[in-house]
């Protein structure tokens, strides 16, 4: 078994409950973690014996270019398309963060962490 991190995913995305934030977006943050058998690839050197991170980091950016009203919205459509198209991951866990959210107050980040079985 292997892990495979992909860390501070920066995106800027238009989710959000707020009418402003439909309008205006923000900027966001997404860290993945997958979990896959990697000892074939280890052994193999072949990019085609292991989890693309190339194909891991377009899922991510592209979902998170659709709008959703909740975070866990967009990070469920991420766990979703990483099981279904990458048949070597067994596990993955996602952290979504909003960056300086726009909640009255001096936040630097809110955070959703999902995470999905095969």
């Amino acid at each position: 078994m292997g892990l495979i991190k992909l860390k501070n995913i920066k995106v800027y995305a238009y989710h959000g409950c707020l009418v402003e934030e439909k309008k205006i977006g923000s900027d966001y943050r997404v860290d993945l973690k997958v979990k896959a058998d990697l000892t074939k690839s280890a052994v193999s050197d072949r990019l085609g014996d292991t989890v693309d991170y190339v194909h891991l980091n377009r899922i991510v950016k592209e979902e998170m270019a659709k709008r959703s009203k909740l975070l866990e919205h967009a990070a469920e459509r991420i766990l979703v398309r990483i099981l279904d198209e990458l048949p070597l991951v067994e596990k993955v866990i996602v952290d979504v963060s909003k960056i300086n959210p726009p909640i009255g107050g001096n936040v630097e980040m809110v955070t959703i962490t999902r995470s999905k079985n095969r």
